[in-house]
């Protein structure tokens, strides 16, 4: 009887620990993504325990939510290999590149061909449907209730016009 209960909690102990065990490397993801480290080497698993532990202010503050959702996808085409951390760096600027950034100062707003992209300075491309889709619904709300008085203000303003000139 006692070796049986013996079994028993040490079998619990395990189960607990393995549980603790992927429950911090959750953690310890979270922790390499804050710190600039590498996120590779991770499991399906892991990654997506990361994902739901991430504290909401990391989540709003830094981009982790998608370094580890890249690391993941990482792993996914590699067949398990691992993704990168923020400290990836990028690809070297070709010699004519480098000219053309020089010059961008000296060429003021005209636009700069970068790699095979022309970019001109101060354009920014948003749709503005997506800006109107972050937006809160309340706020939303208040804005067309803020239309519909302008355009009634608006017709009314209008008939007054149309009628004082017909009598």
């Amino acid at each position: 009887m006692r070796t049986g209960s013996a079994l028993a909690l040490a079998l619990s102990l395990l189960a607990c620990l393995a549980a603790t065990a992927s429950a911090d490397t959750g953690a310890k993801i979270i922790e390499r993504c804050t710190h600039g480290q590498s996120l590779s080497g991770f499991s399906q698993k892991d990654y997506r325990r990361a994902l739901q532990e991430l504290p909401t202010e990391v989540e709003e503050y830094s981009d982790c939510g998608n370094l580890i959702r890249r690391a993941q996808l990482a792993a996914l085409s590699n067949g398990g290999g691992g993704g990168s951390g923020p400290s990836t760096p990028s690809a070297p600027l070709t010699p004519a590149e480098q000219r053309a950034v020089a010059q961008a100062p000296k060429e003021g707003a005209a636009p700069q061909k970068v790699g095979d992209q022309l970019i001109s300075p101060g354009v920014v491309h948003a749709d503005v449907a997506s800006a109107l889709s972050t937006l809160p619904a309340p706020l939303l709300a208040v804005l067309a209730l803020l239309l519909a008085c302008a355009v009634a203000l608006g017709g009314r303003a209008v008939y007054e016009r149309v009628r004082a000139r017909a009598d």
